[in-house]
């Protein structure tokens, strides 16, 4: 049986308690749309904000994964081209070595000694220029993997010394003979450098290729539990708007339920 009361409007208490539910709600739709993202704070879903955070820390590490393997491309670079000088100069010691071994020839074996000898202090002045002085460890930390993240290896020098052509002559046919197979050895010896420094550059550009598909998948998985569904939050827009009206409207009526009961006063 309906009763009137001018003490309690229930009516009115219903309609306000809907007209809340239905105001958070197109608050929280304007909140997502007007941002993109479905979680602006933690209670909008505190399980997704933690693995949406993980994704996006992976994401920042092998960023600047990438960036270290193309700092380090760069060193190797600038190693390669000095050890393909050193082999154009080692190439060019074999020819004045091979010339002056001819021992019925009339070359003038002083003037190619001086070459020679010039020859080989470029040589160790091109290697300390590009580090090649010393034997050295190279790294790269590309990925987020700690135990397997490091691309890595050991450069060898490409002195004289280290090829093995610091002692070497040819101000002698005897001395220039023996020179053209030390030099042999040592065009093996800086090929092996070669090989190493190619191998390091090719292993870094496999690395920026799967750590830059790692970025994108990371972006891809942190987007769908971070990001806001538009089409979804529009349509939830459109439904809590013409709630938020319609309550405003069964409120209102509501209210006016005290004015009628005083009718009954007259």
């Amino acid at each position: 049986m309906a009763t009137f009361s001018v003490v309690s409007n229930i009516g009115a208490a219903n309609a306000t308690a809907n007209l809340a539910t239905s105001n958070l709600g197109l608050q929280k739709a304007i909140q997502r749309l007007s941002s993109g993202l479905r979680i602006n704070n933690s209670g909008d879903d505190a399980a997704g904000l933690a693995v949406a955070n993980g994704y996006r820390s992976s994401e920042a590490v092998l960023t600047q994964g990438v960036q270290n393997a193309g700092d380090g491309l760069s060193t190797l670079q600038i190693k390669d081209a000095a050890l393909n000088n050193i082999s154009t100069l080692l190439d060019r010691l074999s020819t004045l070595a091979t010339e002056s071994a001819s021992s019925s020839s009339g070359v003038d074996r002083t003037a190619i000694n001086s070459e020679f000898a010039s020859v080989l202090s470029e040589i160790d002045r091109e290697a300390s220029s590009a580090g090649l002085n010393s034997s050295t460890a190279f790294s790269v930390f590309v990925s987020n993997n700690g135990s397997n993240g490091t691309v890595g290896g050991t450069i060898a020098a490409a002195d004289t010394t280290t090829l093995g052509v610091s002692g070497l002559k040819a101000d002698t046919a005897v001395d220039a003979a023996a020179a053209v197979s030390t030099l042999a050895t040592a065009v093996t010896t800086l090929g092996s450098t070669q090989a190493t420094v190619g191998t390091l550059e090719n292993r870094l550009n496999y690395a920026i290729s799967l750590a830059q598909a790692q970025i994108v998948n990371n972006q891809a998985a942190e987007s769908r539990i971070r990001d806001a569904n538009v089409a979804q939050e529009s349509a939830n827009l459109t439904k809590y708007s013409i709630l938020n009206q319609s309550g405003i409207a069964a409120l209102a009526q509501a209210n006016q339920q005290g004015a009628a009961i005083l009718a009954l006063f007259r």
